[in-house]
C-alpha cells in the first residue's frame, strides 16, 4: 500500500543456507499489499505538474478562514480508496477535529482530522507549498509521532496532489494506539524533498535478443542492463537490472518507459514488478508488453527515475491531544481461538478486534511466517461482504493479521451476531523432492524436455545467453502454480538460480525462469526448491460468534 518502505524485506525461511532472498515470500508480500513497495500501502499516484491559478489562491484563503468547513469539504476519497472504514467514519462525523497548522519555509502543514481506536491511529493531513514550488512530488526524511519521552513512532503514509486546491492531501497511519483514552502526542515531518522525474534516453534495440548494457553514471545510477524474453500470446518481458553508485537511489522508483513513434507511452499488458533486490545489490524490474507494440519501428526507450530538485531542511511539528472517545462506541475485543483448516498445524484465529473503522482477526501459529494457504479474504456481516487482506507482523513472526475495512455496517449492531470469515483461492506451497531433472547438450539453442513433478507435467526449456544459463518451467495443468526456484548441487552445497521471471503468488501464469550466471557446463542436474499448487474455486467458511 504505501510506496514507502517495500515489503521486500521479509523471508519466510532462514534455514536453507540460501545465497539469495526467499523470493516466494517477496512475491507474496508484493501481492498481499497490492504491489506494495512500502510497508502497508499501494504505489502512490504521481501528481501532475501543478498549475497556478489566481482562483485557487482565493479559494485557499476562503477555506483557511473556515478551517472546520475546509476539512469536511475536502474530497479524501482518492487517497482513502483502500481505507474505506476511515472514509465511512469521516462521513459519519466520527473523526476528532484537529485543524492545527504550522508554516515554515514556504510549506504549511495542517492536521485536519484524527481517528484513534484500539486498532490504529490515523491522521488526515495536508501540505501546501507556496507559489515557488514546482516539483512533481515530495518525500520526507522522517514522518511520524513523537511522544514526550522522545520516542519516534513510525507508520505508513500516502499523499496525492490536489490540482484544484494547490496542495497535497495525505494520511498517516500507524498501529500504535494510546493506552489511555487521552494521549498527548506530537506529529512531525522532517526535511521536505521536492521530487521530479528525470529521463535518460537509452539506445535499446528490442529486436536484439542479446543482453544490452548501458552506462548511466549520473544521479547515483551506475549502469542499466536490459534483456528481452518471449512470452506466450504474443507478449514479451522486458527485464531490467540497475546498479547504483548511491545506495539511496534504491528507494527511488526507477523504471523503463517505452514510447512509440508518436511519442506516446506504450502500455504494459501484464502486471509489472519493480524493485526486486539482487544478490549483489542490483535492482531488478520486469515489465510485460505486446511484442508487436514494443518492436514496432520508431519505438524509443527512456530510463525514468525520481530526482531531487530541492531540499527544505526543517521540522514541521504539531502537538495534539488525541482522544478515543469518538470511536469508543461499538469497539470490543474477543478471544475466539478457532482452528484454521488447511493451515500449518497449530494455526488458530486467536482474537478479533472490532472498531467502527476496521475489523482485525489475529492469527497465531507455531511456525515462523507460516504460509496461510488462501489468496483472497472476505468477512461477511449480515450479508454485507467486506474485502480484506493479509498482513505479516514484522515484530512477531508467529502472528498474522487479516484486516477488513468496516463500511456499510453499523458497528453497534454487531454484538451477539454471527459474522463469517470467507477464505478463497487456495494456494499451497509444496517442497521439491530429491529427484533431479537432467539437462543435456546445453547450448545457445533452446531445448525442451518434460518431467513429472508430483502429478503435474512440467516442460523445461533451457539455453545459454551471454554466458548465462536460463531455465524456464511451465505446466499445462492450471492447478500448478509454478516452480518457486531451482538449484543444483556443488558437492553438498546448493547453488540457487536467480528468479528472472516469477509471477504473483496465486496468479494464472505458472511460467517461471531462473538464471545461472557464468555457467560453463554442457550438462546439469537441477532440483526444485519448492513449487505451488492452486485451487481457485476452493472456499473455506468459518463462522465467528462475536457476542460478548
Amino acid at each position: 500500500m504505501e510506496r514507502t518502505e517495500q515489503k521486500l524485506k521479509k523471508g519466510m525461511k532462514a534455514d536453507h543456507n540460501m545465497v539469495y532472498p526467499d523470493f516466494e515470500q517477496m512475491w507474496s508480500s508484493i501481492e498481499q499489499d497490492e504491489l506494495k513497495i512500502t510497508e502497508g500501502e499501494t504505489i502512490e499516484k504521481r501528481p501532475r505538474r501543478r498549475k497556478k491559478f489566481a482562483l485557487v489562491a482565493g479559494l485557499a484563503v476562503a477555506l483557511m478562514a473556515t478551517p472546520v468547513y475546509a476539512a469536511l469539504n475536502y474530497d479524501w476519497s482518492n487517497i482513502l480508496s483502500y481505507r474505506a472504514g476511515i472514509q465511512s467514519a469521516l462521513a459519519q462525523g466520527l473523526g476528532q477535529t484537529i485543524e492545527q497548522s504550522i508554516t515554515k519555509d514556504g510549506f504549511t502543514l495542517t492536521v485536519h482530522t484524527a481517528f484513534i481506536d484500539d486498532n490504529r491511529t490515523f491522521l488526515l493531513y495536508s501540505l501546501k507549498p507556496d507559489a515557488t514550488w514546482d516539483g512533481n512530488n515530495i518525500r520526507f526524511d522522517q514522518i511520524g509521532f513523537e511522544n514526550f519521552e522522545g520516542d519516534l513512532i513510525k507508520g505508513n503514509y500516502v499523499h496525492q496532489w490536489n490540482e484544484d486546491l494547490g496542495l497535497f492531501q495525505g494520511y498517516f497511519e500507524t498501529d500504535w494506539v494510546a493506552e489511555d483514552q487521552l494521549s498527548d502526542i506530537n506529529f512531525s515531518i522532517k526535511n521536505i524533498y521536492a521530487i521530479g522525474d528525470e529521463e535518460q534516453s537509452i539506445s535499446y534495440n528490442p529486436n536484439d535478443f542479446n543482453t544490452q548494457h548501458f552506462a548511466i553514471q549520473k544521479d547515483g545510477i551506475e549502469n542499466v542492463t536490459l534483456q528481452i524474453f518471449e512470452q506466450p500470446e504474443g507478449k514479451v518481458m522486458l527485464h531490467s537490472a540497475v546498479t547504483f553508485t548511491d545506495s539511496n537511489m534504491k528507494d527511488k522508483w526507477v523504471r523503463i518507459k517505452a514510447v512509440n513513434d508518436k511519442n506516446q507511452p506504450i502500455q504494459d499488458v501484464g502486471t509489472p514488478v519493480f524493485g526486486t533486490p539482487g544478490a549483489t545489490g542490483e535492482y531488478f524490474s520486469q515489465q510485460i508488453f505486446s511484442s508487436e507494440s514494443l518492436r514496432a519501428k520508431g519505438t524509443q526507450f527512456n530510463l525514468i527515475y525520481e530526482h531531487t530538485l530541492s531540499i527544505t531542511e526543517n521540522t514541521w511539528s504539531i502537538d495534539m491531544n488525541l482522544s478515543k472517545e469518538k470511536l469508543k462506541k461499538g469497539s470490543f475485543k474477543k478471544v475466539v481461538n478457532i482452528p484454521l483448516e488447511n493451515a500449518p498445524d497449530g494455526t488458530v484465529i486467536h482474537e478479533m478486534k472490532v472498531t467502527p473503522t476496521q475489523v482485525r482477526l489475529i492469527l497465531k501459529h507455531k511456525e515462523k511466517y507460516a504460509h496461510i494457504p488462501y489468496k483472497d479474504y472476505q468477512l461477511n456481516i449480515g450479508g454485507v461482504p467486506l474485502d480484506g487482506g493479509r498482513w505479516d507482523e514484522e515484530n512477531d513472526p508467529y502472528k498474522t493479521e487479516l484486516r477488513f475495512e468496516l463500511t456499510g455496517v453499523d458497528v453497534s449492531s454487531l454484538v451477539d451476531k454471527t459474522m463469517t470469515l470467507v477464505a478463497k483461492h487456495r494456494v499451497d506451497i509444496v517442497d521439491g523432492d530429491l529427484q533431479p531433472i537432467r539437462l543435456t547438450d546445453i547450448t545457445e539453442k533452446p531445448q525442451s524436455k518434460t518431467s513429472m513433478v508430483g502429478e503435474y507435467p512440467i516442460t523445461w526449456t533451457y539455453y545459454m545467453k551471454d554466458n548465462n544459463l536460463y531455465i524456464e518451467s511451465f505446466s499445462s495443468d492450471p492447478t500448478f502454480g509454478g516452480v518457486t526456484q531451482t538449484y543444483y548441487l556443488d558437492h553438498k552445497d546448493r547453488n540457487y538460480g536467480m528468479p528472472i521471471f516469477a509471477g504473483i503468488l496465486g496468479d494464472n501464469n505458472n511460467k517461471r525462469m531462473d538464471e545461472y550466471k557464468n555457467f560453463k557446463e554442457k550438462e546439469l542436474d537441477i532440483y526444485i526448491y519448492n513449487y505451488t499448487t492452486q485451487q481457485p474455486d476452493e472456499e473455506l467458511r468459518i463462522p465467528l460468534i462475536i457476542g460478548e
